[in-house]
């Protein structure tokens, strides 16, 4: 396993490759951020940014959203995964906020939580950047890069993995880290054809070391 030294050293050449590292969701209030990451969810950033500018144009308070047209809505984001249900989900959610909680977007994980189509990832990162509140939200990509670096076993889980970058890093960085793992994964330690042979943290990964030696085997 990777050890807090090491991680510490990985973090620090990741904080050279992105040192301004922060979400690429467009969004101007928190409740647009909600909404943006309940539409992220097994789906691109890019085709979320293509959809929200027409949603948030007519919908883009709580109290007008919980009154939208499912149809309308659902025709809005028809372009993205899930679409219907993710509809049906934040049309439920602006509803709460506006009902529940006065249209203020609530800053505990258990109110967040209690929400349509919002998990412990997307109040992670609704909490950390909407209101600065510490966390890392562990997506596909933070996954991916946590197991490939051996930071946790391949079997953990996303809670695990949490669990472990948190003991691991500086509380006051978990953010900025859960954001450059994000970015080193999505564009660098990519799921498909990593970039071991240029990957600046090569020499801490044990995994990338497997992934190379089986590459020049498959050469031979």
């Amino acid at each position: 396993m990777l050890s807090k030294v090491n991680l510490l050293k990985v973090l620090k050449i990741i904080d050279e490759m992105y040192p301004n590292a922060k979400g690429e969701l467009n969004a101007k209030t928190p409740f647009q951020l909600l909404i943006a990451v309940i539409l992220s969810a097994q789906t691109t950033d890019k085709a979320v940014n293509q959809v929200t500018p027409a949603l948030f144009r007519d919908y883009s308070t709580p109290e007008a959203l919980a009154n939208a047209d499912v149809e309308d809505v659902m025709g809005k984001i028809a372009r993205i995964g899930l679409y219907k249900n993710k509809s049906r989900n934040i049309i439920q959610t602006a509803r709460m906020i506006h009902q529940d909680f006065n249209d203020d977007i609530p800053q505990t994980h258990e109110a967040l939580e209690s929400l349509p189509g919002v998990g412990r990832k997307t109040a992670n990162v609704v909490l950390g950047d909407a209101f600065g509140i510490p966390g890392i939200a562990v997506d596909t990509h933070v996954e991916r890069v946590s197991k490939r670096l051996r930071v946790v076993k391949q079997s953990a889980t996303v809670k695990e993995v949490e669990a472990a970058l948190m003991q691991k890093i500086p509380k006051s960085r978990w953010v900025l880290t859960h954001h450059q793992l994000i970015l080193f994964g999505r564009y660098h330690c990519t799921a498909k054809r990593p970039k071991c042979d240029i990957c600046p943290v090569f020499s801490f990964c044990g995994e990338g070391k497997k992934i190379m030696l089986a590459y020049h085997d498959r050469s031979k």
